[in-house]
């Protein structure tokens, strides 16, 4: 068994929205710094708010999460920015900025966190020509089909070498090709040290990887 401290740990926690039946029940979950993880089930499971609650946009029902050493019920508002910082999300809707250029959007969380254009030029280069979007780095999203859009999402997830990554079916709208392309990037930054959770549908993704998959059914997380 890894030695590995866990950076994220889920207690029985519950999620209803509203006066609804829970979507997730007694969700028990430790994610160890540095894995690996494919987080799968049928629709309407509870993946997506699953993801959402390890991106802090939801609140549990009931439960303990912890994340990077800090229990989020006791956590002060104003230090819930700094705790997101550490983690990067690849959006099933994308969340393009439409008045920023392919460049701008995938470069913006590194020009929030203060850094200058002449600091991460090269880098962003480099990620645009690996997911295959060299020649697009001074369009806007409202060109770009549904793919690319998916692949800038990603590279702007990513860029910043997060300390824990949530990707929400991020092959869903690219051709198998480009999906082992983007596996590959995901390996690569796993390699760094960035804990990777992919939430899909995809069964051949995750039988290509051979890597552990958690398995959401009707709320229950199981491990596959």
């Amino acid at each position: 068994m890894s030695s590995a401290p866990s950076i994220v740990s889920l207690q029985n926690v519950g999620l209803r929205y509203g006066t609804g039946r829970e979507v997730l029940r007694d969700v028990n979950l430790e994610l160890q710094a540095g894995s690996f993880q494919f987080l799968t089930g049928p629709s309407g499971a509870g993946k997506t708010s699953l993801l959402r609650l390890l991106f802090l946009t939801k609140q549990p029902t009931r439960g303990l999460i912890s994340m990077f050493g800090r229990d989020m019920a006791t956590l002060p508002h104003r230090e819930l920015p700094k705790i997101r910082r550490k983690i990067g999300v690849v959006f099933q809707d994308f969340r393009l900025l439409d008045h920023l250029t392919t460049f701008e959007n995938i470069a913006l969380p590194l020009r929030v966190a203060g850094q200058k254009s002449k600091d991460y030029r090269d880098n962003v280069l480099e990620l645009l020509n690996w997911v295959g979007l060299a020649d697009y780095a001074d369009a806007f999203p409202p060109v770009l089909s549904g793919g690319e859009k998916q692949r800038v999402a990603i590279a702007r997830a990513v860029i910043t070498q997060p300390d824990l990554l949530l990707a929400d079916e991020p092959t869903g709208n690219v051709d198998p090709a480009m999906a082992q392309r983007l596996l590959r990037l995901f390996a690569e930054l796993n390699k760094f040290g960035t804990t990777i959770v992919i939430a899909t549908h995809d069964t051949n993704l995750i039988a290509r990887s051979k890597g552990p998959v958690l398995v959401l059914d009707d709320g229950r997380l199981e491990f596959g």
